[in-house]
Protein backbone atom coordinates (compact mmCIF):
# COMPACT_ATOMS: atom_id res chain seq x y z
CA UNK A 1 0.00 0.00 0.00
CA UNK A 2 1.59 3.62 -0.95
CA UNK A 3 -0.31 6.21 1.36
CA UNK A 4 0.92 8.97 3.67
CA UNK A 5 -1.74 10.27 6.46
CA UNK A 6 -0.97 13.88 7.54
CA UNK A 7 -4.22 14.06 9.67
CA UNK A 8 -2.06 14.36 12.89
CA UNK A 9 -1.06 17.55 11.75
CA UNK A 10 -3.77 19.13 9.26
CA UNK A 11 -2.77 23.00 9.86
CA UNK A 12 0.09 21.84 7.89
CA UNK A 13 -1.49 21.80 4.78
CA UNK A 14 -2.10 25.08 3.69
CA UNK A 15 1.44 26.14 4.80
CA UNK A 16 3.20 23.33 2.20
CA UNK A 17 0.71 24.14 -0.42
CA UNK A 18 2.76 25.41 -3.61
CA UNK A 19 3.15 28.77 -4.31
CA UNK A 20 2.53 29.68 -7.77
CA UNK A 21 5.79 30.20 -8.77
CA UNK A 22 6.82 26.32 -8.65
CA UNK A 23 2.98 25.04 -10.71
CA UNK A 24 5.34 25.21 -14.16
CA UNK A 25 3.38 24.88 -17.53
CA UNK A 26 0.24 25.27 -16.04
CA UNK A 27 -1.90 24.08 -18.83
CA UNK A 28 -5.35 21.65 -17.71
CA UNK A 29 -5.04 19.58 -21.05
CA UNK A 30 -0.84 18.86 -20.53
CA UNK A 31 -1.97 17.49 -16.61
CA UNK A 32 -3.68 14.59 -18.55
CA UNK A 33 -2.53 11.34 -20.29
CA UNK A 34 -3.22 11.52 -24.09
CA UNK A 35 -3.52 8.91 -26.53
CA UNK A 36 -2.26 9.51 -29.90
CA UNK A 37 -5.31 8.55 -32.16
CA UNK A 38 -8.34 5.54 -33.35
CA UNK A 39 -8.65 3.83 -35.99
CA UNK A 40 -11.81 2.13 -37.75
CA UNK A 41 -12.35 0.70 -41.28
CA UNK A 42 -15.31 -1.08 -43.25
CA UNK A 43 -15.23 -3.19 -46.25
CA UNK A 44 -17.71 -3.94 -48.44
CA UNK A 45 -20.78 -1.68 -47.75
CA UNK A 46 -22.41 0.69 -49.82
CA UNK A 47 -22.33 3.38 -47.23
CA UNK A 48 -18.20 3.23 -46.36
CA UNK A 49 -17.95 6.51 -45.58
CA UNK A 50 -21.12 7.50 -43.74
CA UNK A 51 -20.71 4.77 -40.89
CA UNK A 52 -16.88 5.05 -41.11
CA UNK A 53 -17.71 8.69 -39.80
CA UNK A 54 -20.18 7.19 -37.09
CA UNK A 55 -17.11 4.98 -36.03
CA UNK A 56 -14.92 7.85 -35.38
CA UNK A 57 -17.64 9.94 -33.31
CA UNK A 58 -17.46 7.12 -30.96
CA UNK A 59 -13.52 7.06 -31.01
CA UNK A 60 -13.39 10.80 -30.44
CA UNK A 61 -11.75 10.34 -26.89
CA UNK A 62 -9.08 8.89 -28.90
CA UNK A 63 -7.80 12.15 -30.34
CA UNK A 64 -9.52 15.76 -30.52
CA UNK A 65 -7.02 17.57 -32.97
CA UNK A 66 -7.79 16.65 -36.29
CA UNK A 67 -9.90 13.62 -38.20
CA UNK A 68 -9.37 12.26 -41.50
CA UNK A 69 -11.07 9.95 -43.80
CA UNK A 70 -10.32 7.91 -46.86
CA UNK A 71 -12.75 5.55 -49.36
CA UNK A 72 -12.35 4.23 -52.33
CA UNK A 73 -15.10 3.88 -55.10
CA UNK A 74 -13.99 1.02 -57.46
CA UNK A 75 -11.80 3.59 -59.77
CA UNK A 76 -10.41 6.27 -57.66
CA UNK A 77 -9.79 6.65 -53.60
CA UNK A 78 -10.96 10.14 -52.14
CA UNK A 79 -9.48 11.73 -49.13
CA UNK A 80 -11.19 14.35 -46.74
CA UNK A 81 -9.25 15.50 -44.02
CA UNK A 82 -9.78 18.17 -41.08
CA UNK A 83 -8.38 20.10 -38.24
CA UNK A 84 -10.68 19.50 -35.25
CA UNK A 85 -13.70 17.06 -33.83
CA UNK A 86 -15.31 14.54 -36.06
CA UNK A 87 -18.75 16.47 -35.92
CA UNK A 88 -17.30 19.56 -36.98
CA UNK A 89 -16.93 18.27 -40.76
CA UNK A 90 -17.98 14.97 -40.98
CA UNK A 91 -21.48 15.20 -40.04
CA UNK A 92 -23.00 16.83 -43.35
CA UNK A 93 -24.20 15.43 -46.10
CA UNK A 94 -22.27 17.30 -48.45
CA UNK A 95 -18.49 15.93 -47.12
CA UNK A 96 -19.88 12.62 -47.38
CA UNK A 97 -20.87 12.52 -50.85
CA UNK A 98 -17.41 13.14 -51.56
CA UNK A 99 -16.39 10.06 -50.29
CA UNK A 100 -18.25 7.85 -52.55
CA UNK A 101 -17.51 3.99 -52.53
CA UNK A 102 -17.84 0.60 -50.83
CA UNK A 103 -14.36 0.74 -48.59
CA UNK A 104 -12.98 3.38 -46.40
CA UNK A 105 -10.58 3.90 -43.77
CA UNK A 106 -10.55 6.44 -41.09
CA UNK A 107 -8.18 8.18 -38.12
CA UNK A 108 -8.63 11.16 -35.41
CA UNK A 109 -5.53 11.69 -34.01
CA UNK A 110 -3.93 13.19 -30.82
CA UNK A 111 -0.45 13.62 -31.39
CA UNK A 112 2.32 13.37 -29.18
CA UNK A 113 5.34 15.50 -30.34
CA UNK A 114 5.33 19.21 -32.77
CA UNK A 115 2.12 21.36 -34.27
CA UNK A 116 -1.15 19.29 -35.34
CA UNK A 117 -1.01 20.41 -39.06
CA UNK A 118 -3.03 19.22 -42.28
CA UNK A 119 0.15 17.39 -44.12
CA UNK A 120 -0.01 15.39 -40.47
CA UNK A 121 -3.07 14.22 -40.68
CA UNK A 122 -4.58 10.89 -41.08
CA UNK A 123 -5.27 8.24 -43.16
CA UNK A 124 -2.23 8.91 -45.33
CA UNK A 125 -2.38 8.00 -49.48
CA UNK A 126 0.30 7.27 -51.65
CA UNK A 127 -0.17 5.99 -54.95
CA UNK A 128 2.26 2.99 -55.76
CA UNK A 129 2.67 1.34 -59.31
CA UNK A 130 0.30 -1.46 -57.90
CA UNK A 131 -2.72 0.93 -56.99
CA UNK A 132 -3.65 3.14 -54.25
CA UNK A 133 -2.30 2.48 -50.92
CA UNK A 134 -4.00 4.39 -47.76
CA UNK A 135 -2.82 3.22 -44.23
CA UNK A 136 -3.98 4.78 -40.80
CA UNK A 137 -2.26 4.10 -37.64
CA UNK A 138 -2.39 3.87 -33.62
CA UNK A 139 0.83 4.03 -31.68
CA UNK A 140 4.03 4.85 -32.01
CA UNK A 141 7.17 3.60 -34.17
CA UNK A 142 10.26 3.58 -31.83
CA UNK A 143 12.54 3.28 -34.80
CA UNK A 144 10.71 5.84 -36.47
CA UNK A 145 13.21 8.37 -36.72
CA UNK A 146 16.38 6.17 -37.74
CA UNK A 147 14.08 4.19 -40.77
CA UNK A 148 12.76 7.80 -41.68
CA UNK A 149 16.83 8.83 -41.77
CA UNK A 150 17.98 6.22 -44.12
CA UNK A 151 14.91 6.81 -46.36
CA UNK A 152 16.07 10.12 -47.09
CA UNK A 153 19.37 9.28 -47.49
CA UNK A 154 18.54 7.11 -50.01
CA UNK A 155 16.37 9.65 -51.95
CA UNK A 156 13.09 9.63 -50.06
CA UNK A 157 10.68 12.28 -50.22
CA UNK A 158 8.76 12.85 -47.49
CA UNK A 159 5.71 15.15 -47.59
CA UNK A 160 5.01 14.83 -43.63
CA UNK A 161 6.41 14.54 -40.23
CA UNK A 162 4.67 11.87 -39.31
CA UNK A 163 6.03 8.70 -37.98
CA UNK A 164 3.37 6.43 -40.01
CA UNK A 165 4.79 7.69 -43.53
CA UNK A 166 7.93 5.56 -42.84
CA UNK A 167 4.90 2.53 -43.67
CA UNK A 168 4.22 4.01 -47.22
CA UNK A 169 7.84 4.43 -48.50
CA UNK A 170 8.74 1.12 -47.13
CA UNK A 171 5.30 -0.72 -49.16
CA UNK A 172 6.76 1.72 -52.31
CA UNK A 173 9.92 0.18 -51.72
CA UNK A 174 9.25 -3.73 -51.56
CA UNK A 175 10.24 -5.63 -54.27
CA UNK A 176 7.81 -8.12 -53.66
CA UNK A 177 4.87 -8.78 -56.38
CA UNK A 178 1.77 -8.65 -53.98
CA UNK A 179 0.61 -5.68 -51.92
CA UNK A 180 0.21 -8.03 -48.89
CA UNK A 181 3.52 -9.11 -49.17
CA UNK A 182 5.26 -5.95 -49.04
CA UNK A 183 3.50 -4.65 -46.37
CA UNK A 184 4.35 -7.47 -44.48
CA UNK A 185 8.14 -6.98 -45.62
CA UNK A 186 7.45 -3.41 -44.32
CA UNK A 187 6.33 -4.36 -40.98
CA UNK A 188 9.19 -6.41 -40.18
CA UNK A 189 11.17 -3.26 -40.20
CA UNK A 190 9.47 -1.38 -37.90
CA UNK A 191 9.86 -1.66 -34.00
CA UNK A 192 7.06 -0.18 -31.09
CA UNK A 193 3.46 -0.56 -30.83
CA UNK A 194 0.95 0.07 -33.80
CA UNK A 195 -2.64 -1.04 -34.45
CA UNK A 196 -3.17 -0.13 -38.29
CA UNK A 197 -5.77 -0.11 -40.86
CA UNK A 198 -4.95 0.15 -44.42
CA UNK A 199 -7.11 -0.21 -47.46
CA UNK A 200 -6.26 -0.80 -51.14
CA UNK A 201 -8.17 -1.20 -54.69
CA UNK A 202 -8.78 -4.55 -53.44
CA UNK A 203 -8.63 -5.43 -49.48
CA UNK A 204 -8.96 -3.85 -46.54
CA UNK A 205 -6.01 -4.70 -44.09
CA UNK A 206 -5.60 -4.19 -40.43
CA UNK A 207 -2.65 -5.36 -37.99
CA UNK A 208 -1.42 -5.33 -34.39
CA UNK A 209 2.27 -5.70 -33.35
CA UNK A 210 3.61 -8.69 -31.83
CA UNK A 211 3.48 -7.67 -28.30
CA UNK A 212 -0.52 -6.24 -29.11
CA UNK A 213 0.07 -3.12 -27.02
CA UNK A 214 -2.43 -1.03 -28.63
CA UNK A 215 -5.71 -2.10 -29.26
CA UNK A 216 -7.76 -3.97 -32.48
CA UNK A 217 -11.27 -5.24 -33.09
CA UNK A 218 -13.05 -7.19 -35.88
CA UNK A 219 -16.42 -6.30 -36.28
CA UNK A 220 -19.43 -7.43 -38.57
CA UNK A 221 -22.60 -5.41 -39.86
CA UNK A 222 -24.86 -7.09 -42.13
CA UNK A 223 -22.14 -9.63 -43.41
CA UNK A 224 -19.59 -6.79 -44.18
CA UNK A 225 -16.33 -6.54 -41.64
CA UNK A 226 -14.76 -4.03 -39.80
CA UNK A 227 -12.16 -3.18 -37.62
CA UNK A 228 -11.97 -0.63 -35.21
CA UNK A 229 -9.96 0.46 -32.29
CA UNK A 230 -12.78 0.17 -29.93
CA UNK A 231 -16.03 -2.23 -29.04
CA UNK A 232 -17.93 1.41 -28.68
CA UNK A 233 -17.09 1.99 -32.58
CA UNK A 234 -18.97 -1.00 -32.99
CA UNK A 235 -21.75 -0.24 -30.99
CA UNK A 236 -22.43 2.72 -32.38
CA UNK A 237 -22.83 1.39 -35.70
CA UNK A 238 -24.97 -1.63 -34.48
CA UNK A 239 -22.29 -4.39 -36.20
CA UNK A 240 -21.24 -7.23 -33.72
CA UNK A 241 -18.10 -8.15 -32.22
CA UNK A 242 -16.33 -10.85 -33.80
CA UNK A 243 -12.79 -10.92 -32.12
CA UNK A 244 -9.88 -9.18 -31.47
CA UNK A 245 -7.12 -8.92 -33.86
CA UNK A 246 -4.80 -11.16 -32.30
CA UNK A 247 -0.83 -10.06 -31.32
CA UNK A 248 1.13 -9.94 -34.36
CA UNK A 249 -1.90 -11.09 -36.77
CA UNK A 250 -2.65 -9.37 -40.23
CA UNK A 251 -6.26 -9.96 -40.70
CA UNK A 252 -7.10 -9.32 -44.20
CA UNK A 253 -10.88 -8.61 -45.76
CA UNK A 254 -11.84 -8.89 -49.40
CA UNK A 255 -14.23 -9.84 -51.84
CA UNK A 256 -15.65 -13.39 -51.18
CA UNK A 257 -14.65 -15.72 -53.77
CA UNK A 258 -15.06 -19.79 -54.35
CA UNK A 259 -11.66 -19.98 -52.47
CA UNK A 260 -12.08 -17.31 -49.64
CA UNK A 261 -15.74 -17.75 -49.36
CA UNK A 262 -15.90 -16.22 -45.82
CA UNK A 263 -13.73 -12.97 -47.71
CA UNK A 264 -11.60 -12.79 -44.50
CA UNK A 265 -8.00 -14.28 -44.39
CA UNK A 266 -5.56 -14.13 -41.22
CA UNK A 267 -1.72 -14.34 -41.17
CA UNK A 268 1.26 -14.35 -38.12
CA UNK A 269 4.24 -13.29 -40.20
CA UNK A 270 5.84 -12.48 -36.69
CA UNK A 271 7.17 -15.65 -34.34
CA UNK A 272 4.78 -16.17 -31.21
CA UNK A 273 5.82 -14.11 -28.41
CA UNK A 274 3.12 -13.73 -25.34
CA UNK A 275 0.63 -10.47 -25.96
CA UNK A 276 1.13 -7.43 -23.45
CA UNK A 277 -1.46 -4.99 -24.33
CA UNK A 278 -0.98 -1.60 -22.93
CA UNK A 279 -2.62 -1.72 -19.50
CA UNK A 280 -3.33 2.01 -19.60
CA UNK A 281 -6.70 1.01 -22.24
CA UNK A 282 -8.08 0.02 -18.72
CA UNK A 283 -7.57 2.57 -16.48
CA UNK A 284 -7.94 5.46 -18.99
CA UNK A 285 -7.71 5.55 -22.47
CA UNK A 286 -10.85 3.10 -23.60
CA UNK A 287 -14.05 4.18 -23.45
CA UNK A 288 -16.11 2.77 -20.16
CA UNK A 289 -18.70 0.64 -22.19
CA UNK A 290 -16.16 -0.42 -24.39
CA UNK A 291 -14.87 -4.53 -23.83
CA UNK A 292 -10.89 -5.01 -23.89
CA UNK A 293 -9.72 -8.46 -24.71
CA UNK A 294 -12.61 -9.81 -23.29
CA UNK A 295 -12.55 -7.40 -20.27
CA UNK A 296 -15.49 -5.07 -19.20
CA UNK A 297 -13.55 -1.62 -19.10
CA UNK A 298 -16.28 -0.51 -16.59
CA UNK A 299 -15.82 -3.22 -14.30
CA UNK A 300 -12.48 -3.22 -14.46
CA UNK A 301 -12.32 0.48 -13.30
CA UNK A 302 -14.61 -0.61 -10.45
CA UNK A 303 -12.35 -2.92 -9.45
CA UNK A 304 -9.76 -0.96 -9.36
CA UNK A 305 -11.51 1.27 -7.15
CA UNK A 306 -12.70 -1.56 -4.48
CA UNK A 307 -9.26 -2.78 -4.29
CA UNK A 308 -8.00 1.03 -3.55
CA UNK A 309 -10.18 0.94 -0.64
CA UNK A 310 -9.20 -2.40 1.02
CA UNK A 311 -5.70 -1.19 0.12
CA UNK A 312 -5.68 2.67 1.65
CA UNK A 313 -9.02 2.33 3.55
CA UNK A 314 -9.48 5.66 5.17
CA UNK A 315 -12.46 6.78 7.73
CA UNK A 316 -14.60 9.57 5.68
CA UNK A 317 -18.33 10.73 5.43
CA UNK A 318 -18.04 10.91 1.33
CA UNK A 319 -16.29 9.58 -1.46
CA UNK A 320 -16.07 12.04 -4.78
CA UNK A 321 -14.97 10.92 -7.76
CA UNK A 322 -12.94 13.60 -10.48
CA UNK A 323 -15.00 13.43 -13.05
CA UNK A 324 -15.64 11.50 -15.50
CA UNK A 325 -12.37 9.13 -15.55
CA UNK A 326 -12.79 8.57 -11.33
CA UNK A 327 -16.35 7.83 -11.54
CA UNK A 328 -16.23 4.18 -11.89
CA UNK A 329 -13.44 3.59 -9.68
CA UNK A 330 -15.14 5.96 -7.20
CA UNK A 331 -18.34 3.54 -7.46
CA UNK A 332 -16.14 0.65 -6.95
CA UNK A 333 -14.57 2.24 -3.82
CA UNK A 334 -17.68 3.43 -2.45
CA UNK A 335 -19.19 0.19 -2.63
CA UNK A 336 -16.56 -1.71 -1.13
CA UNK A 337 -15.92 0.86 1.79
CA UNK A 338 -19.66 1.17 2.38
CA UNK A 339 -18.66 5.15 2.30
CA UNK A 340 -21.80 7.19 0.48
CA UNK A 341 -20.54 7.91 -3.45
CA UNK A 342 -21.67 11.66 -4.14
CA UNK A 343 -21.04 13.81 -6.76
CA UNK A 344 -19.25 16.69 -5.49
CA UNK A 345 -17.68 17.89 -8.32
CA UNK A 346 -19.65 19.07 -11.48
CA UNK A 347 -17.79 19.06 -14.88
CA UNK A 348 -19.10 21.39 -17.54
CA UNK A 349 -19.12 19.43 -20.67
CA UNK A 350 -19.28 22.09 -22.95
CA UNK A 351 -15.78 23.56 -22.62
CA UNK A 352 -13.00 22.88 -25.09
CA UNK A 353 -9.26 23.42 -24.68
CA UNK A 354 -8.86 26.36 -21.81
CA UNK A 355 -8.40 29.72 -24.12
CA UNK A 356 -8.19 32.39 -22.21
CA UNK A 357 -4.85 32.64 -20.40
CA UNK A 358 -2.79 36.15 -20.80
CA UNK A 359 -2.00 36.42 -17.04
CA UNK A 360 -1.09 33.94 -14.10
CA UNK A 361 -4.12 35.50 -12.27
CA UNK A 362 -6.69 34.54 -14.83
CA UNK A 363 -4.93 31.01 -15.75
CA UNK A 364 -5.72 29.93 -12.01
CA UNK A 365 -9.67 30.79 -13.05
CA UNK A 366 -8.92 27.56 -16.02
CA UNK A 367 -9.89 24.70 -13.84
CA UNK A 368 -13.11 26.20 -12.73
CA UNK A 369 -14.53 26.14 -16.42
CA UNK A 370 -14.53 22.64 -16.35
CA UNK A 371 -14.95 21.63 -12.86
CA UNK A 372 -16.91 23.46 -10.32
CA UNK A 373 -17.23 21.84 -6.68
CA UNK A 374 -20.96 21.24 -5.50
CA UNK A 375 -20.71 22.33 -1.93
CA UNK A 376 -23.87 21.03 -0.39
CA UNK A 377 -22.17 18.22 -0.64
CA UNK A 378 -18.30 18.96 0.32
CA UNK A 379 -19.14 21.26 2.87
CA UNK A 380 -18.01 20.03 6.68
CA UNK A 381 -17.37 16.88 4.97
CA UNK A 382 -14.36 14.72 5.13
CA UNK A 383 -14.06 13.46 1.84
CA UNK A 384 -12.03 11.03 -0.01
CA UNK A 385 -11.10 11.93 -3.78
CA UNK A 386 -10.89 10.13 -6.61
CA UNK A 387 -9.02 9.65 -9.52
CA UNK A 388 -7.36 7.46 -12.25
CA UNK A 389 -4.36 9.15 -12.18
CA UNK A 390 -1.40 11.48 -11.65
CA UNK A 391 1.03 12.97 -14.48
CA UNK A 392 2.60 16.60 -13.34
CA UNK A 393 -0.30 17.12 -10.73
CA UNK A 394 -0.84 20.55 -11.28
CA UNK A 395 -4.56 19.78 -12.05
CA UNK A 396 -4.64 17.71 -8.73
CA UNK A 397 -3.61 20.52 -6.75
CA UNK A 398 -6.17 22.93 -7.90
CA UNK A 399 -9.02 20.14 -7.29
CA UNK A 400 -8.00 19.68 -3.79
CA UNK A 401 -7.75 23.69 -3.41
CA UNK A 402 -11.58 23.66 -4.95
CA UNK A 403 -12.76 20.92 -2.09
CA UNK A 404 -11.23 23.22 0.05
CA UNK A 405 -12.41 26.16 -0.81
CA UNK A 406 -16.06 24.74 -0.69
CA UNK A 407 -15.76 23.47 3.17
CA UNK A 408 -14.33 20.04 2.60
CA UNK A 409 -12.85 19.05 6.45
CA UNK A 410 -10.49 16.65 4.90
CA UNK A 411 -9.56 16.18 1.66
CA UNK A 412 -7.71 12.47 1.45
CA UNK A 413 -6.32 11.96 -2.83
CA UNK A 414 -6.71 8.31 -3.93
CA UNK A 415 -5.63 6.87 -7.08
CA UNK A 416 -6.18 4.05 -9.05
CA UNK A 417 -3.39 3.33 -10.37
CA UNK A 418 0.18 3.36 -9.08
CA UNK A 419 2.44 5.93 -9.46
CA UNK A 420 3.71 7.45 -13.09
CA UNK A 421 7.34 7.13 -12.55
CA UNK A 422 8.32 6.86 -16.20
CA UNK A 423 7.86 7.72 -19.77
CA UNK A 424 5.95 6.26 -22.14
CA UNK A 425 7.85 5.50 -25.81
CA UNK A 426 4.75 3.65 -27.58
CA UNK A 427 1.82 6.35 -28.52
CA UNK A 428 1.13 8.06 -25.04
CA UNK A 429 1.62 11.54 -24.80
CA UNK A 430 3.38 11.71 -21.54
CA UNK A 431 6.11 14.61 -20.02
CA UNK A 432 9.65 13.90 -20.00
CA UNK A 433 10.59 12.13 -16.67
CA UNK A 434 11.34 15.08 -14.73
CA UNK A 435 7.71 16.24 -15.17
CA UNK A 436 6.44 13.41 -13.92
CA UNK A 437 5.39 14.42 -10.14
CA UNK A 438 6.26 10.64 -8.93
CA UNK A 439 9.47 10.76 -10.50
CA UNK A 440 10.77 13.69 -8.70
CA UNK A 441 9.28 13.28 -5.26
CA UNK A 442 8.35 10.95 -2.84
CA UNK A 443 4.85 10.39 -1.32
CA UNK A 444 5.21 12.24 1.40
CA UNK A 445 6.53 14.78 -0.91
CA UNK A 446 3.46 14.40 -3.90
CA UNK A 447 0.93 14.78 -0.63
CA UNK A 448 2.06 17.83 0.56
CA UNK A 449 2.60 19.34 -3.17
CA UNK A 450 -1.00 18.53 -3.65
CA UNK A 451 -2.04 19.87 -0.45
CA UNK A 452 -4.50 16.69 0.50
CA UNK A 453 -4.93 15.51 4.01
CA UNK A 454 -3.48 11.69 3.03
CA UNK A 455 -2.78 10.51 -0.52
CA UNK A 456 -2.26 6.66 -1.83
CA UNK A 457 -2.04 4.90 -5.08
CA UNK A 458 -3.38 1.28 -6.13
CA UNK A 459 -0.11 -0.94 -6.04
CA UNK A 460 1.32 -2.31 -9.10
CA UNK A 461 0.13 -5.89 -7.89
CA UNK A 462 -3.59 -4.31 -6.94
CA UNK A 463 -3.91 -3.14 -9.90
CA UNK A 464 -3.51 -6.72 -11.95
CA UNK A 465 -5.55 -8.20 -8.97
CA UNK A 466 -8.31 -5.65 -10.63
CA UNK A 467 -7.91 -7.67 -13.94
CA UNK A 468 -8.43 -11.04 -12.80
CA UNK A 469 -4.96 -11.87 -12.13
CA UNK A 470 -3.10 -13.04 -8.75
CA UNK A 471 -0.58 -10.37 -9.47
CA UNK A 472 2.26 -8.88 -11.67
CA UNK A 473 4.00 -12.05 -12.81
CA UNK A 474 7.49 -10.45 -13.33
CA UNK A 475 9.25 -13.01 -15.26
CA UNK A 476 6.34 -12.52 -17.61
CA UNK A 477 4.34 -9.82 -17.60
CA UNK A 478 0.70 -9.67 -18.44
CA UNK A 479 0.36 -6.33 -19.53
CA UNK A 480 2.64 -3.58 -20.62
CA UNK A 481 3.36 -1.35 -17.67
CA UNK A 482 6.60 0.77 -18.11
CA UNK A 483 5.22 4.06 -16.96
CA UNK A 484 4.57 2.35 -13.30
CA UNK A 485 7.50 -0.26 -13.62
CA UNK A 486 10.16 0.77 -15.90
CA UNK A 487 10.27 -2.79 -17.56
CA UNK A 488 10.07 -1.37 -21.02
CA UNK A 489 9.12 -4.36 -23.45
CA UNK A 490 11.92 -5.89 -25.83
CA UNK A 491 14.24 -3.49 -27.40
CA UNK A 492 13.25 -0.56 -25.37
CA UNK A 493 14.57 -1.74 -21.98
CA UNK A 494 18.06 -0.03 -23.27
CA UNK A 495 16.72 2.69 -24.57
CA UNK A 496 17.87 5.39 -22.45
CA UNK A 497 15.70 8.60 -21.86
CA UNK A 498 17.41 10.64 -24.46
CA UNK A 499 17.47 8.40 -26.60
CA UNK A 500 13.23 8.14 -25.86
CA UNK A 501 12.75 11.92 -26.08
CA UNK A 502 15.12 11.72 -29.66
CA UNK A 503 12.46 9.61 -31.17
CA UNK A 504 9.74 11.75 -30.23
CA UNK A 505 10.84 14.56 -31.63
CA UNK A 506 10.25 13.87 -35.00
CA UNK A 507 9.12 17.48 -36.09
CA UNK A 508 11.76 19.36 -34.17
CA UNK A 509 14.13 17.54 -35.99
CA UNK A 510 12.93 17.23 -39.55
CA UNK A 511 10.14 19.61 -39.85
Amino acid sequence: MSRVDSSQNPGAIHDQYPPESQIEDFDLEGDRLREECGVFGIFGHPDAAAITALGLHALQHRGQEAAGIVAFDGKRFNSERRMGLVGDHFSSRATIDRLPGSAAIGHVRYSTTGETILRNVQPLFAELDSGGFAVAHNGNLTNGLSLRRELVRQGAIYQSTSDTEVILHLVARSRKGRILDRFIEALRQLEGAYSLVAVTNKKLIGVRDPLGIRPLVLGELDGHYILASETCALDIIGATFVRDVENGEVVVISEKTAENPAGIESHKPFPPVPARPCIFEYIYFARPDSIVHGRHVYDVRKRMGAQLAEESGVEADVVVPVPDSGVPAAIGYASASGIPFELGIIRNHYVGRTFIQPTQSIRELGVRLKHSANRSVVKDKRIILIDDSIVRGTTSVKIVQMMRDAGAKEVHFRISSPPITHPDYYGIDTPRKEKLLAATHNLEEMRAYIGCDSLAFLSVDGIYKAMGEDGRNPLRPQFTDHCFTGDYPTHLTDLTEQDGRKQLSLLAETG
